[in-house]
């Protein structure tokens, strides 16, 4: 598939109450789920950031561990061809942070070989503590990132969460970044995160969600369909654990009522049939597992009966 479906649009915030009706009306029926679009066979699904209005593909990506090759301009080339097949395959979020060693500068090389698509949604953390040390690093990441305003600014991992959320806000009242969110991970410190996102209207929240690990379900989803905020989910191959936990197994065969033909479809399209959830972030060095977790964006997504069948059948492996 050449060509990408990404678009950036703008619209009327709704209110709390006008979210939980749609959430409400996609738990029913995923394939309603709000901001859902696909406007044509064989285009990717894309999902709404409904406080924001940016309209985003369901698959994105992430760069742990994947991106960070320092200057090594073979495995620079290498990304830079994975960076080329998310784009031509519909991809618009990529995820990084300072935390990932030399990722954010491996993207920026990256982004400069091809051209920095139109499509690109950018989306990276501040990882410090304190409000000079904050501003310095977000500086620096807009530099490896070319120049360019973030779309997204992620607090990570909750750290010093207060201190950026006052230098954020007045970043995105002047436009510096379009959106501010907060991350956790790992599963943790879910009472914490709870408490924040009661507190301060993020735009979006990025957490851990797996076909395994379903916490986040309990108190993290709900809140986050009730007050609007959009869903980054991290690590929805818990880190390449599911697919140990898989390695003897076939796919079953009613994987493909889905649309599914590879373990990697199967785990995606487990977190992102979730009607809380905006965006997966699956990471990958290799070219031929990014087309298929884009593969994950296509066809149709599981029904509430399906993703329990899809629950149990790996937990009982």
């Amino acid at each position: 598939m050449k060509g990408t479906i990404f678009v950036k649009s703008h619209i009327a915030n709704p209110d709390r109450r006008s979210v939980v009706a749609m959430i409400g009306a996609a738990a029913g029926t995923l394939a309603g789920l709000p901001g859902a679009s696909l406007a044509a066979s064989g285009s990717a699904r894309t999902r709404t950031i409904m406080s924001t209005g940016d309209r985003i593909p369901v698959i994105g990506m992430g760069s742990w561990i994947t991106f960070n090759v320092g200057k090594n301009r073979t495995l620079r080339k290498a990304r830079t061809e994975v960076l080329r097949t998310f784009f031509s395959h519909g991809g618009g979020l990529i995820d990084s942070s300072p935390m990932y060693g030399s990722s954010e500068d491996v993207i920026g090389d990256g982004l400069k070989r091809l051209g920095t698509p139109e499509t690109l949604f950018s989306a990276t953390k501040v990882w410090t503590s304190g409000r000079d040390a904050g501003i310095a690093q977000m500086d620096q990441s807009q530099a490896y990132w070319n120049g360019r305003a973030f779309d997204l600014m992620q607090i990570h991992n909750m750290l010093d969460w207060q201190t950026h959320y006052q230098t954020l806000t007045t970043w995105k009242a002047e436009g510096r970044i379009g959106a501010l969110g907060i991350t956790t991970s790992h599963g943790r410190r879910h009472s914490d995160l709870e408490r924040a996102l009661m507190s301060k209207p993020f735009d979006t929240v990025q957490l851990t969600y797996n076909v395994l690990d379903r916490e986040a379900e309990q108190r993290l989803l709900p809140l986050a369909a009730e007050r609007g905020i959009g869903v980054i989910v991290n690590r929805p191959f818990q880190r390449g654990g599911l697919f140990d936990h898989v390695s003897d197994h076939a796919l079953p065969d009613w994987a493909a009522d889905i649309d599914c033909s590879t373990w990697a479809q199967f785990f995606l399209k487990f977190v992102i049939s979730h009607p809380a959830v905006t965006c997966a972030i699956p990471a990958t060095s290799q070219v031929e597992h990014m087309r298929e977790n884009m593969g994950a964006a296509l066809g149709p997504l599981p029904d509430q009966k399906m993703r329990d069948r899809m629950s149990r059948y790996v937990r009982d492996l």
